[in-house]
């Protein structure tokens, strides 16, 4: 074997001697032992009764997330907060029967006379609509562009003295708004109807139409609405009975078509909940006209 290489080490080199001292073992202390401070383990370092660490140290909750904490320690859990409004959705009668807001709007007590007459005794009234006002922006339109061009031409025909066709410029104007009138008694007469038992439209001044169709054949119900339709909320609804022709197919410019569908759809599946309803509503009024 080779002799390692470098000069032996020196006993008196104080960087060794630092090192050994450093290195070396603490002896340890006994039970018995007295060190002369009056513990059994003598000196040393010492842990404290205080906090191991400075108040505000380790992690801030709320500068964290940014969020203020309640901190009570004598309220322990608090359930949360909701509000009457919140609270007025979830709360049913004895019959299970929501109390919150309604999503149909009130039902009409009693038929108008002209609905009155086609109603069998037996069946239960649930209203009766018009058809939306867009129905009559035609013929208004006409009656407005008639009455500008005819009375420029009237004007205009008087000015360079032709009677005979002011006479019949007059005419003409008289019998657009004849025909601006009938659609507006076409439109004042004609009603769709709902009953616990069937879907009716009835229309016509002189000759009047009567078409319904039981609750129970209808097969399918739809709603369609154009975007001038969504704007001015009316639509067309669509009856569909065992894929068969009938009378009461389709049904245009009727408002507020969600509301009028929902009705007709409870109608149909939820007849119970809608009498349950009726049945509140008339007790509630009873008792008030008691008071």
């Amino acid at each position: 074997m080779g002799n390692p290489s470098g000069p032996p080490p020196d006993p008196d080199d104080a960087e060794r001697w630092r090192r050994e001292r450093d290195t070396e073992p603490i002896p340890r202390a006994r039970p018995d032992d007295d060190l002369g401070d009056g513990s059994p383990y003598g000196g040393g370092p010492s842990y404290s009764d205080g906090p191991p660490y400075p108040e505000g140290a380790g992690y801030d909750d709320e500068s964290r997330s940014g969020r203020t904490w309640d901190r009570d320690p004598d309220a322990g859990y608090r359930p949360p907060e909701i509000s009457e409004e919140e609270l007025a959705g979830l709360r049913v009668d004895a019959s299970g029967m929501p109390l919150g807001p309604r999503r149909v709007l009130p039902l009409e007590d009693e038929p108008t006379a002209l609905v009155a007459r086609y109603l069998f005794p037996t069946e239960r009234y649930r209203g009766e609509w018009k058809r939306h006002k867009i129905y009559l922006a035609t013929p208004i339109l006409i009656g407005l562009a008639a009455t500008f061009v005819l009375g420029y031409l009237s004007g205009f025909l008087a000015g360079q003295q032709i009677a005979g066709l002011t006479l019949i410029a007059a005419l003409i104007w008289l019998g657009v708004m004849g025909y601006v009138a009938w659609k507006v008694a076409d439109w004042f007469f004609d009603r769709f109807i709902l009953t616990n038992k069937r879907v009716m439209v009835v229309n016509g001044i002189i000759t009047r139409r009567v078409a319904m169709m039981p609750l129970a054949r209808v097969t399918d119900m739809k709603y369609e609405q154009s975007p001038l339709g969504r704007t001015l909320n009316y639509g067309t609804f669509v009856l569909e009975s065992a894929g068969q022709d009938q009378a009461l197919r389709e049904v245009k410019y009727l408002p507020n078509p969600n509301e009028l569908y929902l009705r007709v759809v409870e109608e149909m599946y939820e007849p119970q909940a809608v009498e349950a309803r009726l049945g509140k509503e008339a007790d509630e009024a009873k008792a008030d006209d008691g008071a």
